[in-house]
């Protein structure tokens, strides 16, 4: 026999030298995951670096991480009286993660409480504002949209029509909420900042045009593996906002008698509103607490922290004691529109509107008082977002049960 016909005593199987050969290499393969593998290709593909400087790249803020290239994305634009924000996200565990954003002050309700309807510069503002929400949509590969349009639109009397515009030109849909839906919404997107321990909660949204007030109830505490549950009990909107009341009232120089009268006049507003006093004792006995989700609440916190520049993370989620709200509130009217354009976190667009904000502010703890104020940079967008993502998943559980 050959050596080659020899049997090892082990009565191991026989490799050719070419099987060993094999083995040997199989035996050192990794496997590597899709992502590393991306990021390999990446990293290899990169140009190696000019005179030994690297190029800065932009800085991604703690909740604005990567995202995988196929996951789906969600985006939600909020057109409102005064802002046109847009919001661009995935899905993430049972939230979602930022991937974009846009924001820019519009005024899209300007003169619209003098003359009744949306003002022809007003509405090249918005068009060119929305033309960039239509370009990230595109470029991020959004595979669900919702865009809505709230009190300025809902109001005018060519409103209807501006909506049509936006869809010739930009090719983005609008729908034309109601107050209700809005209020909603923006409950939804900001109910994770509520306390825990707190029985209800004063949700309210101060827009350009209006503001939606809702009252929520813990109807399920808390436990250790889930948040407590809630449930809205009613809702109204007044229609009084940042843009209508400075338009009326001058908003850039405000005496202390004309913000009074504002704050009486919201007060009033609030205060006739009777489907919610079945609450007034649970926030009397100091067991609710206020959440504001606007403009004017986010200034206010950011001038009560000293930013050299807005910064949403700093200001997303603190708690601000009444007192100190309303301390900020007068010392923000006093000061004079030239000083506030000053503020980084106000500045020259918002210089005009923060003053009637602040009476709205404190029009509404005047109805309805309490010791502390809960401050969210959130809203309606993530609201439609959280909705898009909750209908999107519902789909796909359907889908399975189907095909099983």
């Amino acid at each position: 026999m050959t050596e080659e016909n020899i049997v090892p005593n082990s009565g191991a199987d026989t490799e050719s030298p070419t099987d060993v050969e094999k083995n040997r290499r199989g035996k050192n393969k990794r496997h590597i995951s899709a992502r590393r593998l991306k990021k390999l290709r990446e990293k290899k593909a990169k140009p190696p670096a000019l005179n030994g400087e690297i190029k800065g790249e932009k800085r991604l803020e703690k909740d604005w991480r990567p995202t995988p290239i196929f996951s789906p994305k969600y985006a939600a634009i909020d057109l409102g009286t005064n802002n046109c924000r847009l919001l661009i996200a995935s899905p993430h565990k049972k939230g979602f993660r930022v991937v974009d954003a846009f924001s820019r002050i519009v005024r899209l309700g300007e003169g619209l409480s003098r003359t009744g309807r949306l003002s022809e510069d007003a509405m090249d503002r918005t068009v060119e504002a929305l033309k960039i929400c239509a370009d990230k949509v595109k470029q991020r590969r959004v595979t669900s949209l919702r865009s809505i349009a709230t009190q300025a639109c809902r109001s005018a009397e060519n409103g209807a029509e501006f909506l049509v515009r936006i869809k010739q030109e930009t090719g983005l849909n609008f729908d034309l909420i109601s107050p209700e839906e809005e209020a909603g919404l923006s409950v939804r997107g900001c109910m994770d900042l509520t306390d825990p321990t707190s029985e209800a909660v004063l949700v309210f949204d101060i827009g350009g045009g209006s503001t939606e007030i809702s009252w929520v109830r813990r109807v399920k505490p808390a436990t250790e593996t889930q948040p407590p549950r809630h449930k809205i009990i009613t809702w109204t909107s007044i229609p009084m906002g940042v843009v209508t009341i400075s338009e009326r009232f001058d908003g850039s120089d405000l005496t202390r008698e004309t913000y009074d009268e504002i704050v009486n006049l919201v007060a009033d507003n609030v205060s006739n509103f009777k489907d919610a006093d079945g609450l007034k004792p649970v926030f009397e006995d100091g067991k609710a607490h206020v959440l504001g989700t606007s403009g004017t609440v986010t200034s206010i916190a950011g001038f009560h922290l000293g930013l050299k520049r807005y910064v949403r993370r700093e200001v997303d989620g603190i708690w601000l004691a009444s007192d100190r709200a309303l301390a900020l509130s007068e010392k923000l009217r006093s000061m004079g529109n030239e000083n506030r354009k000053k503020e980084p976190c106000i500045g020259a667009e918002r210089a005009d509107l923060v003053v009637p904000g602040c009476a709205i502010l404190e029009g509404i703890l005047k109805a309805w008082p309490a010791t502390r104020i809960r401050v969210a940079d959130r809203g309606l967008r993530e609201g439609m977002l959280a909705e898009l993502i909750a209908k999107d998943r519902r789909s796909r559980r359907k889908g399975k049960r189907r095909r099983r």
